[in-house]
């Protein structure tokens, strides 16, 4: 193991945090004009304005909100940025993030991109700029500007919902590998016509991954990967309205894999209400093990991710990272289980 690996401290980043004069210089301005072009930007031009801004992204500076003796002080706040609040799967990680740090008399800042990565971007600015002494972070992908950002930034980040090379610390699962799981359990059971549904996948890039996972066993069996990509995220709605979509366009298919238990459940609903049989005349699968989808009839296939768990964990590392315990694992992998209704 490396001493890397093992350290409490920050070693992969810079010890020295970028300063206003360094802003101030890069653009051209004096120190005093580059604070005015953040605070008050009325009192400057709008190029000097840009000049400035242009210099804050490149160098991924970020003004010291906490005032006096606190600015020096670690604080007890850590941020938490997800793409969603009202999505049960986000909102059951926050839950175990929250009874976890809170034991430790840690208080959360929370936050919600709305799968938006520039905004993101906005908000680890200001939570940044408040002295958090930690950032969790929703998925391992973030624009430019928010690389540089957290490149420079000399406290602990945590990634969590997805594996991968992540900034700092990782908890999560391998979405590829569930995509790959459901798409084997269909071809299992006998289905060749398989479509898989997902919504706005540039944004839920995770469903994206997936879909990757189930086309490599489907190529692989020499089966097409058929894909319907809807519009709008996914709901109960969406889905009921997604089936009728699939079967126009496909109808020689035989089962549907959805990206989420929510699309799952409403497409569920609505072959029920259209007369078909599930899954006598159509399967349908989905991924997250919803409550939801285990109180449809018949019960929902589907993927179970350890959400809370995952929280728990995500809490737990930080709290020894924050504590000066060494961190032997910068990554965890929490797995996923097939859970098998009678959808399929």
């Amino acid at each position: 193991m490396s001493k890397d690996a093992s350290s409490p401290a920050r070693a992969r980043r810079r010890t020295d945090q970028i300063t206003l004069s360094q802003v101030a210089e890069l653009a051209s301005v004096s120190p005093i004009t580059a604070s005015r072009a953040l605070n008050t930007p009325e009192k400057v031009s709008d190029q000097t304005r840009e000049r400035v801004l242009d210099a804050v992204e490149q160098l991924g500076y970020v003004p010291n909100l906490v005032a006096g003796s606190l600015a020096s002080s670690r604080s007890r706040l850590i941020a938490v940025i997800v793409p969603s609040l009202i999505n049960t799967v986000f909102v059951e990680v926050i839950k175990g993030l929250q009874e976890t740090l809170e034991a430790e008399g840690y208080q959360i800042l929370l936050g919600n991109t709305d799968y938006d990565l520039d905004r993101e971007y906005q908000l680890v600015r200001t939570f940044l700029g408040w002295s958090c002494s930690a950032l969790i972070t929703a998925g391992l992908r973030h624009n430019h500007a928010c690389q540089t950002l957290l490149n420079n930034w000399d406290h602990p980040i945590m990634e969590v919902m997805e594996l991968g090379k992540g900034m700092d610390l990782n908890v999560g699962l391998d979405h590829v590998a569930a995509g790959r799981c459901m798409a084997t359990h269909l071809i299992d059971r006998g289905y060749r016509y398989i479509v898989y549904v997902g919504a706005r996948l540039s944004q839920d890039y995770r469903a994206g991954m997936r879909y990757e996972g189930h086309k490599a066993v489907l190529t692989a069996h020499g089966l097409d990967a058929s894909l319907v990509e809807l519009d709008t995220l996914g709901s109960l709605q969406a889905g009921a309205d997604s089936l009728a979509q699939v079967l126009a366009h496909y109808p020689r298919t035989q089962a549907i894999h959805f990206a989420n238990d929510d699309l799952a459940a409403g497409a569920l609903l609505a072959a029920q209400r259209q007369g078909l049989d599930v899954p006598g005349d159509i399967a349908i699968a989905g991924f997250n093990g919803l409550p939801l989808g285990q109180h449809v009839t018949p019960p929902l296939t589907t993927i179970l991710s350890p959400r809370e768990e995952m929280g728990r964990l995500a809490a737990k590392e930080l709290i020894r990272r924050l504590s000066g315990k060494n961190v032997y694992r910068r990554q965890h992998d929490v797995g996923f289980t097939l859970q098998v209704g009678g959808s399929t």
